[in-house]
């Protein structure tokens, strides 16, 4: 499965006037109203144009509603619509974001086929040669620091975001991007590491 995009809206869009494929998660969160006030959310529906929350808040309709969700990261938009259960928002976004964002839910919608596993199965540590290199399969190379890993993954800093399900070599060891966070991105090696494979990191 794999998203289209046509240009965004100059303004929000109803639910029935969708212009972008919508993809049913289940990804928990946090959003802020406008009031400031913070509510644990679950983005139920989402489209690189919109998404459905499921949530205890009740903004208004036009609110400005600030959201950080597991997987996707900071996003934000308006509130086009609300019912007993949630609500449902228009992403205010470059049409570059709405590409990450359609990589990602591309990701998020085949993620069983990619068979990624996104449980820890093997204790972390945290190295002490931190510093390295990541490789993108187009040739690209990245500085980054590595914060902690382990046999089957890793956890980086760095400066760029990779879409999730992007191949990348972190030294010698193969993988894809599973995970975005604050500071960088959490890899999945493509097959458990010999731990000999771990000693240039860990002295």
């Amino acid at each position: 499965m794999s998203f289209v995009l046509e240009k965004a809206p100059s303004a929000p869009t109803a639910s029935g006037d969708r212009r972008f494929q919508s993809v049913t998660v289940n990804l928990p969160g946090r959003l802020m109203c406008a009031d400031f006030s913070e509510f644990d959310c679950v983005a139920a529906e989402m489209s690189p144009g919109d998404v459905v929350f499921q949530c205890t808040a009740r903004p208004k309709t036009n609110e400005r509603i600030v959201a950080y969700l597991d997987h996707i990261g900071r996003i934000e938009g308006r509130v086009v619509e609300a019912d007993g259960r949630g609500f449902s928002i228009t992403l205010n976004a470059t049409q570059r974001k709405r590409e990450k964002l359609a990589a990602q839910l591309t990701w998020l919608a085949n993620k069983h086929e990619l068979a990624l596993p996104e449980d820890r199965r093997h204790e972390r540590y945290t190295p002490r040669s931190a510093r390295s290199e990541i490789l993108l399969e187009d040739g690209r190379r990245y500085a980054c620091r590595v914060i902690d890993l382990s046999l089957s993954g890793a956890a980086i800093e760095i400066d760029v975001r990779p879409a999730l399900g992007t191949p990348l070599t972190l030294g010698t060891m193969r993988g894809r991007v599973v995970r975005h966070f604050q500071e960088g991105v959490a890899m999945e090696f493509v097959r458990v590491q010999p731990p000999e494979a771990l000693r240039n990191y860990l002295g």
